[in-house]
């Protein structure tokens, strides 16, 4: 009989075991439905960049104003690249 001794600890402890597991999953669930949920925080719709490369429509303008002097030869090849280069990498 000694096989029954042994048996009734390890029973009585995986039911005391299950028992106080359940219990606490039980508590757990109760306090989560009591207390009201986190209000949603949702993060703002990133803003929209500028423009970091391209032409403003001020300068392209300007271009085409160059373009059409070079043509009529009010200006040189060489004035209108300086101007160019002026207008577009702000004189380097």
């Amino acid at each position: 009989m000694p096989l029954v001794r042994r048996r009734r600890p390890l029973l009585r402890a995986a039911v005391v075991g299950g028992a106080g597991y359940a219990a606490g999953k039980r508590a757990a669930g109760a306090r989560e439905a009591a207390e009201p949920p986190p209000p949603q925080q949702y993060a703002p719709p990133p803003q929209p960049s500028a423009p970091t490369g391209g032409l403003s429509a001020d300068a392209v303008a300007r271009l085409k104003e160059l373009a059409e002097l070079r043509d009529q030869g009010i200006l040189t090849d060489a004035e209108f690249e300086e101007q160019k280069r002026a207008l577009l990498g702000g004189g380097q």
